[in-house]
């Protein structure tokens, strides 16, 4: 169950987030439970780093994203709390307590088209379904015809078509590709790599708690991808077998990688430089 702490809500609801997970640490029980405490003591700045912690420790921690967003929202810091609901809809998109609250946000701050597209993820049988109902009352439409609009935009959008785009990647920055024609997009908010095949799917690549602020990105002869990790002041390899590791430390604000054969170049934007590191 997802508990709240925003007076304004319900104390306790029932979440719809089921899947099965790892037990989430003790550490990172601490901060939540931290969190908690600072904010029934009125700390929110406090309580809001607590939860961040938790985050940090266990990047599943879906409660600690739900009680973060629930307090940003509360404190009206709606395009914050809208990112921090649409994290949870990433690890789990039938979380639909967080879908609801994601579309309702997005409806407050004008997003109409948005807003329906969360609408129209939302089941029938949903507990949150007829709050879902009157949201989509409010803005003039109704849930049916939400869904068949959404069908309609999924048919366009699986047109082959030799020319287009890939939407819905949040903060999209970095852009490279490997030998077997995969595409690779680093989504700087989401903290994610996002890779797409030859085929158009796309799918989460690399998903990793030392992910912060993802920019430049490349990959090397051997499909290694080498990510500018912009808010840890660090460059992460992560192997073609999917392991993640630190490849350069202490680098200030890395912005842009380049690889030309066993040289890896990383324009750091802290130290108005441009780091030359031989690889492996």
């Amino acid at each position: 169950m997802k508990k709240l702490i925003v007076a304004i809500f319900l104390l306790f609801i029932a979440g719809s987030f089921s899947c099965v997970r790892a037990e989430i640490s003790t550490e990172a029980k601490f901060y939540y439970n931290q969190g908690v405490d600072y904010y029934k003591n009125g700390a929110y700045d406090k309580s809001m780093e607590s939860f961040r912690q938790a985050i940090n420790l266990d990047p599943n921690y879906i409660d600690a994203y739900y009680n973060l967003g629930s307090l940003l929202e509360y404190l009206k810091q709606d395009e914050e709390a809208l990112s921090i609901f649409k994290k949870i809809i990433v690890r789990n998109p039938s979380d639909y307590d967080s879908v609801y609250k994601a579309a309702e946000i997005s409806n407050r701050l004008g997003y109409t088209k948005e807003a329906k597209t969360y609408l129209s993820i939302i089941p029938p049988e949903s507990l949150v379904y007829p709050k879902a109902s009157a949201l989509a009352y409010s803005i003039g439409a109704d849930m049916l015809t939400i869904k068949e609009e959404k069908k309609t935009e999924t048919l366009k959008d699986s047109t082959p078509q030799t020319n287009g785009i890939y939407t819905k990647i949040e903060s999209p920055t970095g852009i490279t590709h490997d030998n077997e024609g995969n595409l690779y997009v680093a989504s700087f908010s989401e903290n994610v790599i996002y890779r797409i095949t030859s085929d158009g799917k796309r799918i989460i690549n690399v998903k990793d708690a030392r992910i912060s602020g993802p920019i430049g990105i490349a990959v090397d002869d051997n499909n290694n991808l080498y990510i500018a990790n912009y808010n840890k002041d660090n460059v992460l390899k992560v192997s073609n077998s999917g392991q993640v590791s630190v490849v350069l430390g202490n680098v200030s604000k890395p912005y842009i990688i380049y690889i030309k054969g066993n040289m890896l170049y990383v324009s750091s934007q802290g130290s108005n430089s441009v780091i030359r590191y031989k690889l492996n």
